[in-house]
């Protein structure tokens, strides 16, 4: 009886410093199963554990800063190295993100201005996806005047925007008015960005708002996009001038072949005064996709 006693009075008191070492000591306060001396323990433990926690992310911050940044071979575009090289671009607005994206900062020469940017993720661009996919030839370059059809919430015409500097100009297209919204805020920090919310399909709308382009890049997603293209080509862009069309597949046949799909959308292209120079795909980020590079009515000069 007295065993009894016993055993049915002490297992609570050990059983609660054991929970209190868990709670605190994260996975060495589990050690807190013991003996009360043990479960203090764990709870010094784990305090320990949670300061050497803020120590790490500290020394994530300071190995952030000492960013190698080369050039790319396309102009406008640059590459972090480190221990995940990636794609990015010199931020227009230091110090402002557009959709959460990482900031990076170079070690700039004595006496010069720190310059920041911005991560591009291809995951979320098709142009991004495109340059870190190897195209050969990318208008998009700092002095280049661009119409953007697709802008979306502007993720992309933001690093667009990056890429063409304050000399050149981005002209983002965008139907929904919920997307609009984003676009237009991203613009007012951003003056080389004119956001026009009006539907692509009708050119003739915002024909007053815009100058003649040097290179149209459309990502609209629709059945009919390569007479959009050349439509708004007609309208904006000069002889020589170059079209970049992200294809989807599926939104313009989901019963044939992805690559049947673009070799017809490449026909409609050529018949509508469009040379085509390129197709890439954007397979391991964006699925059933395909890029396309083009000259719009090319000079004959070119051809001899």
């Amino acid at each position: 009886v007295a065993f009894l006693k016993y055993f049915l009075a002490v297992p609570p008191q050990v059983s609660a410093m054991g929970k209190g070492g868990k709670g605190k000591g994260d996975f060495k306060g589990g050690k807190g199963k013991g003996k009360d001396g043990k479960g203090k323990k764990g709870k010094d433990k784990g305090k320990k554990g949670g300061k050497g926690k803020a120590k790490g992310k500290g020394g994530k911050g300071k190995a952030g800063s000492k960013v190698i940044i080369e050039p790319h071979r396309h102009e406008g575009a640059f590459v972090s190295k480190g221990k995940d090289d990636s794609l990015v671009t010199r931020n227009l607005v230091p110090g402002e993100s557009v959709y959460g994206e990482k900031r990076l900062v170079a070690e700039a020469a004595e006496g010069e201005e720190k310059i920041e940017y911005r991560v591009w993720n291809p995951f979320r661009s098709k142009l991004g996806a495109g340059i870190v996919g190897g195209i050969g030839q990318c208008p998009v370059k700092p002095g280049a005047k661009v119409l953007y059809l697709g802008g979306a919430s502007g993720t992309t015409v933001s690093h667009v925007s990056d890429m063409i500097g304050p000399e050149g100009v981005v002209y983002a297209v965008e139907f929904s008015h919920r997307c609009g919204r984003d676009l237009t805020n991203m613009a007012k920090r951003r003056p080389n960005v004119v956001p026009i919310v009006e539907d692509a399909r009708q050119p003739q709308r915002y024909r007053m708002l815009i100058g003649m382009v040097d290179v149209i890049f459309a990502d609209v997603a629709q059945p009919d996009q390569a007479r959009i293209v050349t439509y708004n080509a007609s309208y904006f862009l000069k002889n020589d001038g170059w079209i970049m069309i992200s294809i989807k597949a599926n939104c313009v046949d989901s019963t044939a072949a992805p690559e049947a799909v673009f070799a017809s959308e490449i026909d409609k292209l050529k018949k509508d005064g469009v040379k085509p120079k390129e197709q890439l795909t954007l397979e391991p980020y964006h699925r059933d996709h395909a890029l396309v590079v083009g000259v719009y009515r090319p000079s004959k000069k070119k051809k001899e």
